[in-house]
């Protein structure tokens, strides 16, 4: 089966990534795959776009993302797509695609095409109509309930995929307790964590490796540790080896959410923060992950983490559990269930 994907591909965005692990599995499992992306220059005008791997000999770069602030715009070659004559279409649908003539596109197909949605509101959906699709692949039940009620026959849940497991033999703080944290999030999302972190310091010595790809944090401590790196996925794995807790910050949000953050990193089976936010509401009862509330409750979380082996021990079990349930070789195959169906 030849599949044709049409998303940003090699790039530092949750957008990318579900792209690559779905794609790269569908390729394991002997599908012929080619990649539509757009063209650098225009991905790399988003902030939160940077390329970070050279293009694969698959990947077919074609359409002009829309410009920063704008709804509408953007172009794409649609005869170039079209001469592939993929069996199958994915679109990875965002805010800054070229919706209009990706729908159009779509309407040219004379395969079965798929719908991925990312964007977190209804609003921000601007094809004119859905049904152009033949199925629309969301991550969990709230995108249904709060966003495509109306399209309910064409909805199918698949979840965000995960990393495979990859679990150091680090034995915790065997050599210095190391928090870590990697990106580039605004900073006042890391305001909770260095509050807490300044308070657990009375009773704790530990570093806080921080890495970001673009911008110093103001913030100063004599057990901050700040590089600046754009970290790719080995890169990043072995970062996380190194580290006892994973400090992720996000900030507070009403659109429907994921973190393709937090299943990027979570097969390292690292003990992960995370602020209580929309972002990880979906995930199941027994956590893979530990939430907080306010800095005085992560304050206590962490110093339970620090001190409490067994508490280790369940959100580690918890993590693996999810990481297995949500295996990117698990999505595929879902994906390859839907699009036999469709």
């Amino acid at each position: 089966m030849r599949i044709g994907i049409l998303s940003r591909w090699n790039a530092t965005c949750g957008v990318s990534m579900h792209a690559e692990l779905i794609g790269r599995e569908l390729i394991k499992m002997g599908c012929e795959l080619v990649v539509f992306a757009p063209y650098v220059e225009s991905a790399n005008k988003w902030w939160h776009h940077r390329v970070i791997r050279r293009d694969e000999e698959f990947v077919v770069r074609c359409y002009t993302e829309t410009e920063p602030g704008k709804k509408y715009g953007g172009s794409i070659d649609e005869e170039k797509i079209l001469s592939y004559n993929p069996d199958v279409l994915i679109v990875e649908s965002y805010v800054s695609i070229p919706y209009l003539e990706v729908e159009r596109l779509v309407r040219r197909m004379n395969s079965p095409t798929v719908a991925v949605i990312h964007e977190g509101r209804r609003r921000d959906i601007l094809y004119s109509n859905l049904q152009a699709f033949d199925a629309i692949a969301v991550f969990d039940e709230r995108y249904l309930k709060e966003m495509l009620k109306d399209h309910e026959d064409l909805v199918r849940i698949i979840p965000y995929p995960c990393h495979r497991i990859r679990e150091s033999k680090r034995k915790f703080a065997e050599d210095q307790l190391t928090f870590f944290t990697f990106g580039r999030q605004p900073e006042n999302e890391y305001r909770d964590y260095l509050q807490a972190l300044e308070l657990i310091h009375k009773k704790h010595d530990f570093i806080y490796k921080v890495i970001r790809s673009d911008g110093a944090l103001s913030f100063k401590k004599p057990w901050l540790k700040e590089l600046k790196k754009r970290l790719e996925d080995e890169e990043l794995y072995k970062e996380l080896s190194k580290s006892d807790i994973h400090l992720l910050p996000k900030g507070k949000t009403d659109a429907v959410v994921v973190s393709s953050t937090l299943s990027q990193c979570l097969g390292s089976i690292v003990p992960t923060v995370v602020p209580d936010t929309r972002h990880f509401e979906a995930l199941p009862r027994e956590k893979p992950v530990i939430t907080y509330n306010s800095v005085d409750n992560l304050t206590e979380e962490l110093e339970k983490l620090i001190e409490d082996k067994e508490y280790r021990k369940k959100i580690k079990n918890a993590a693996k559990r999810y990481v297995e349930e949500n295996s990117s070789e698990k999505i595929a195959r879902k994906f390859t269930e839907l699009l036999n169906s469709v």
